[in-house]
């Protein structure tokens, strides 16, 4: 295990959202951190910095991962998504759209981390129930919506209806 000095900063490299990336952390530099100061992606949000509420939700080399409870050094050479690469395909435009219909977007701070907990539990349940999609839904939080337009708008892209 390679020891770091107290403020010692050792470069880290990874592909985020799909480009190559690299740049300086502490080995106690939060990955939520490294994405928004070192790297400038703003949409990774940071709520409770304890890995409860899911507003900094990303996905870590095909896995959910919290990054405020993620170190910078866990994702040297790892493959990053952020809110930020959540383009054009497979379903993100008719989730995004669908989530506006439904008044499932308020304030929008949980919004970034729903929706990539979204993405990765549609690839892997691409017909969920209702049920399936409330328990997904649990682990994050979210003061404005109440939840029902989020049910609502997951379940009406999971159908393919617009």
């Amino acid at each position: 295990m390679m020891r770091l000095g107290l403020g010692e900063r050792r470069r880290i490299s990874c592909t985020v959202n799909g480009v190559a990336r690299s740049g300086f952390a502490e080995g106690r530099t939060l990955l939520s951190d490294f994405l928004r100061h070192e790297l400038n992606l703003y949409g990774t949000h940071v709520g409770c910095e304890h890995g409860v509420c899911g507003a900094c939700t990303v996905i870590l080399d095909s896995r959910l991962a919290r990054s405020c409870g993620t170190l910078a050094m866990q994702a040297d050479g790892a493959e990053i998504t952020t809110i930020e690469g959540l383009g054009d395909s497979d379903r993100e435009p008719a989730l995004r759209e669908a989530f506006s219909r439904h008044g499932a977007l308020q304030c929008g701070f949980c919004t970034a981390g729903v929706l990539l907990s979204v993405k990765h539990f549609l690839q892997h349940n691409p017909k969920p129930s209702d049920g399936e999609i409330r328990d997904m839904l649990s682990g994050h939080l979210c003061r404005c919506t109440g939840y029902e337009g989020m049910v609502r708008a997951i379940a009406e892209v999971a159908e393919g209806q617009p």
